[in-house]
């Protein structure tokens, strides 16, 4: 196979000569090599044309009449659409001061007639090259520039939001955790001025009650990246102590890697919250139980027999009135153990013993749906409050027999593990409250149980995964109409693991089933 000589990318070359001559060699010379070629005679029509479409290089002669390649090349370069197009002067004029007009004029090139073929092609693509250059340089240039003007633009954004923020925002380096700027809403909820923030730690200024637990965030977010809502306690300069929900981003500043803060001071919020809380259910307890007692005296007959239509009805309003006092004990038993009002009676206690109990306690409720129950136990001590953890098996064994269809198997079973499990990579507690995790001992246990209460149900979305162990959080919102679930049972879970310096999550396949770990701390193992 020959090689075949490689064409040059096509340009637009305009030739001005009022030679014919000249104008059909330097025409046929360029088509010849891919170039596209106009060619006119005359300075005005050039000008016109170049104008109208401007080329990528001009040839151009000098001596013309009517207006000479000189004044042709000062109109060119005069306008702002033609200014940038390289003009070569080609032209027998030989003297060395034709030559300088020329370059004074504008000129990029001067080729003296007769002119060689070889040496025009050279210099022409030369000078096309170079021209391309510009005119990458250009572009970027323009580019860089646009760049700079939307960085600038969103600096200002993120400035002015800075400032008029109502929420407490702080930058603070990541490797020392150094205050470099916050704004007025932050100083205003700390009572700090600018001067005695900025350049110091936040544990210089004693700000977080927990310093450990900051500590561990900013750990977490050179891993993350992000962490959302983490709740917090922040000690003020006069001694207060403010509840705030901390959003933390991971950021570049001039190449020094940042944290940016965001805060939201929900203390009043919490104090009202609780405040209601408390009111309710206690008012709610009340006529509750009376209306209960109401409607078992109607059940049992004292009062008269009813219609069979009476009868459903009755059953509808002791179903309803039953989830209503389940809802308000949930409600009560929650906020009792997050204020610490609830103490975990603690003893030694054979976890065999507690996932049998539990396995008993919900065997008749796996017996109407259908389901089996299979029990795997594993006999060891738990140093544990037993009511309450048994309390937690009974809530995952009835959440996994409601959502499990008829002749499907519920199984739950225990294991010993060294240290903590490989399956656990993120915690609910982790996430949830991380003040509450750093202030159980730091080294982990030589060994730890672990229990898993797995299901053959329609699973759960991983978007669901992170929040089914909130308050009133449920996969669907209609599980509480249709599953009789208050949306409460897996938060008092976490908080009962939580207390037991434990771990629990959730694994899940959409279609599959689902299983729920718990991880505990133990003392000696009995038997195996």
């Amino acid at each position: 196979m020959s090689s075949q000589p490689i064409s040059p990318q096509k340009a637009n070359i305009l030739v001005i000569d009022d030679t014919p001559e000249n104008l059909n060699l330097l025409s046929a010379m360029l088509t010849e090599q891919g170039y596209k070629v106009r060619s006119v005679t005359k300075g005005s029509t050039a000008l016109r044309g170049a104008q109208a479409s401007p080329p990528d290089l001009i040839l151009l002669d000098i001596n013309m009449p009517q207006m000479n390649g000189y004044e042709v090349c000062q109109n060119l370069k005069a306008d702002f659409r033609t200014q940038e197009i390289p003009v070569i002067f080609i032209s027998a004029l030989e003297d060395v001061l034709d030559k300088v007009k020329a370059f004074e004029v504008g000129g990029v090139d001067y080729i003296t007639k007769p002119f060689q073929v070889e040496e025009v092609l050279a210099r022409i693509e030369n000078h096309l090259a170079i021209r391309n250059l510009q005119k990458q340089l250009q572009a970027q240039n323009t580019q860089l520039q646009q760049e700079i003007r939307d960085r600038q633009q969103a600096e200002e954004k993120f400035a002015k939001a800075f400032r008029s923020s109502p929420n407490p925002i702080a930058i603070a380096t990541l490797a020392e955790g150094r205050f470099i700027d916050v704004n007025p809403s932050f100083l205003s909820m700390s009572g700090y001025s600018l001067e005695e923030v900025i350049g110091q730690t936040t544990a210089e200024i004693s700000l977080w009650t927990d310093t450990e637990a900051i500590a561990y965030i900013l750990q977490q977010l050179k891993e993350t990246g992000a962490l959302h809502n983490q709740e917090f306690e922040v000690c003020t300069k006069s001694g207060d102590v403010k509840t705030i929900l901390l959003s933390v981003e991971r950021i570049d500043l001039a190449g020094v890697q940042c944290a940016l803060f965001i805060a939201n001071d929900i203390t009043e919020r919490k104090r009202l919250e609780n405040e209601f809380i408390s009111l309710v259910s206690h008012e709610l307890r009340t006529p509750l139980t009376s209306l209960m007692g109401a409607l078992d005296i109607l059940g049992a007959g004292q009062l008269g027999t009813l219609t069979e239509g009476g009868q459903k009805v009755l059953s509808i309003a002791i179903t309803n009135t039953e989830r209503l006092i389940r809802l308000v004990n949930d409600i009560l038993d929650l906020e009792r153990m997050k204020s610490g009002k609830i103490n975990m009676q603690k003893n030694k206690c054979n976890a065999a013993d507690l996932l049998a109990q539990a396995t008993e306690a919900m065997q008749a409720m796996a017996d109407l749906a259908q389901v089996k129950l299979q029990t795997k136990p594993f006999a060891i001590e738990l140093w544990a409050d037993p009511d309450r953890i048994l309390q937690t098996l009974t809530n995952l064994l009835s959440n996994a027999i409601k959502f499990s269809e008829p002749g499907k198997t519920v199984w739950l079973s225990a294991e010993l593990k060294n240290g903590e499990p490989q399956e656990h990579r993120t915690s609910f507690a982790d996430t949830e409250n991380v003040s509450q995790k750093l202030s159980s001992p730091s080294s982990q246990p030589p060994a730890t149980l672990l229990i898993a209460v797995k299901d053959q149900g329609r699973g759960i979305p991983g978007d669901k995964l992170q929040i089914i162990f909130e308050r009133f959080q449920q996969v669907d919102a209609s599980d509480s109409r249709h599953k009789g679930g208050t949306g409460l049972g897996l938060a008092i879970c976490r908080n009962i693991i939580e207390q037991h310096d434990g771990k629990i999550w959730a694994e899940s396949t959409l279609g599959q089933g689902s299983t729920f770990y718990i991880c505990l701390p133990i003392t000696h193992v009995v038997s195996g």
